[in-house]
């Protein structure tokens, strides 16, 4: 059994086939999830566990050289758009439509239960050395 890091053996088996600029997202609990692409839903209730929560979680286990979120999040969501900014160095803001057709690239979503606006997130896989 792991002792650290993402024990959602899902989740830790997507990450370790992660390649560089590989993309996963994570999402709050309203953002459409495109056909053919893998969803773990970690949502349990409205607003749990929450996307900050996971964010941090991800980060800590997974190697990210940029990110993408919705430019709407800046204003509809200033808090999300702190704690995004306060936790990744190089961030691209898109618009929401585009964003929601990245996310069709992405390796997974992973579904939080989060209920506050745009608090979506695209990663992109960086390497360790």
């Amino acid at each position: 059994m792991k002792k650290h890091g993402i024990l959602n053996r899902d989740l830790a088996g997507i990450f370790a086939k992660l390649g560089h600029t590989d993309q996963i997202t994570i999402s709050d609990c309203g953002l459409p999830i495109p056909d053919g692409v893998t969803c773990i839903d970690l949502s349990y209730i409205l607003g749990k566990p929450s996307f900050d929560e996971i964010l941090a979680i991800v980060l800590d286990d997974l190697v990210v050289e940029k990110a993408y979120v919705a430019a709407e999040m800046k204003t509809a969501n200033a808090k999300m758009h702190y704690v995004v900014n306060k936790s990744i160095e190089q961030i691209s803001e898109v618009s929401h439509e585009e964003f929601k057709a990245m996310t069709r690239q992405s390796k997974v979503i992973i579904r939080t239960g989060e209920a506050s606006p745009y608090a979506n997130i695209i990663l992109q896989a960086g390497v360790i050395f």
